[in-house]
């Protein structure tokens, strides 16, 4: 792997570092704690959107399958969090496999559509299911104990998440640096020309959607328990979407790109507060701009930009 790629994890690890000492109050706090939980989510997403060329437009069922099981788990059955956790992620990597195999026989605008029929399905389950998950109310989440010690500030929980987007970020970046990511681009290419080199392309396309899919789902559990409540809003479509456009905002194929998207569009609504009632308007005028004059997303196109010295 090239020594620059590695130079940007360093960057993110200070970055993480310093950050909770120079954050002015725990409003800060919580945006940064909140900032990256989603860089983890999107991290996962482009590894399917980005690199392997598939689209998902329902990618928040997942995280809603996660938040519930870490919700309904605990407070249903006394399981401990942490094994809610990892039953959640075992779930939500079965589900994927299975709707897998048939959602990738299609392509373009059919894959899409199945995606977000599949998000929806999850959506309404999670409404309907009222006796086990409060339906459309939500229901609360009991606290996070590691070892004995409970999570119950935001500055705890600033450490464990920070440590999750590292190990993500460098999880990431070996990964697109192996054979197995190797063949995620070659079939985002050309699925045909993947083939005929002997790329198994479908095996490929399941394995990539279901850890994408765990992925959510464990930042799911881990939002669920740092909010301390869910609801159905956790999966509904316009969070998929949401995701999928710190996706491309930041940059299709990029691992940093999926930080910077995920940073910037969980802090701009904050910063757009002051536009008292044309939030979503100057919202959607700043999305559609940045897809005009930046279309590759903002750190490809940046990095084509300096790299070149123009």
């Amino acid at each position: 792997m090239k020594k620059s790629v590695y130079n940007g994890l360093y960057l993110v690890i200070a970055i993480l570092l310093v950050l909770p000492f120079v954050l002015p109050n725990s409003f800060y706090l919580d945006l940064a704690v909140r900032m990256a939980i989603n860089a983890c989510i999107v991290l996962g997403l482009n590894l399917l959107i980005g690199f392997a060329g598939q689209i998902s437009l329902g990618h928040a069922g997942f995280l809603g399958i996660g938040a519930y099981a870490s919700a309904v788990l605990p407070t249903h059955f006394g399981w401990h969090p942490l094994l809610a956790m990892g039953a959640g992620a075992v779930v939500t990597g079965v589900l994927a496999a299975l709707v897998a195999r048939p959602i990738f026989k299609l392509k373009g605008n059919y894959l899409a559509m199945a995606t977000l029929g599949l998000g929806i399905i999850i959506s309404i389950a999670l409404r309907n299911e009222a006796q086990w998950t409060g339906g459309p109310d939500g229901m609360p989440v009991p606290a996070m104990g590691l070892f004995g010690f409970e999570l119950s500030n935001d500055k705890q929980w600033y450490w464990v998440v920070a440590a999750l987007l590292v190990v993500s970020v460098w999880s990431s970046l070996n990964l697109i640096d192996s054979p197995f990511g190797r063949a995620l681009r070659a079939l985002h290419g050309s699925e045909v020309a993947s083939q005929v080199v002997g790329v198994d392309v479908v095996r490929y396309k399941v394995a990539i959607f279901v850890l994408s899919a765990v992925f959510a789902s464990i930042m799911g559990s881990v939002t669920a328990h740092y909010v301390g409540f869910v609801s159905p809003n956790f999966a509904d479509f316009f969070h998929s979407i949401e995701l999928v456009t710190m996706v491309v905002i930041g940059g299709m194929a990029s691992v940093y790109g999926s930080l910077l998207g995920a940073v910037l569009l969980t802090a701009l609504p904050q910063a757009l507060a002051t536009f008292e009632g044309w939030e979503t308007v100057v919202f959607g005028a700043i999305l559609m701009l940045s897809m005009i004059f930046l279309p590759k997303g903002l750190v490809p196109t940046l990095a084509a930009k300096f790299g070149k010295g123009e």
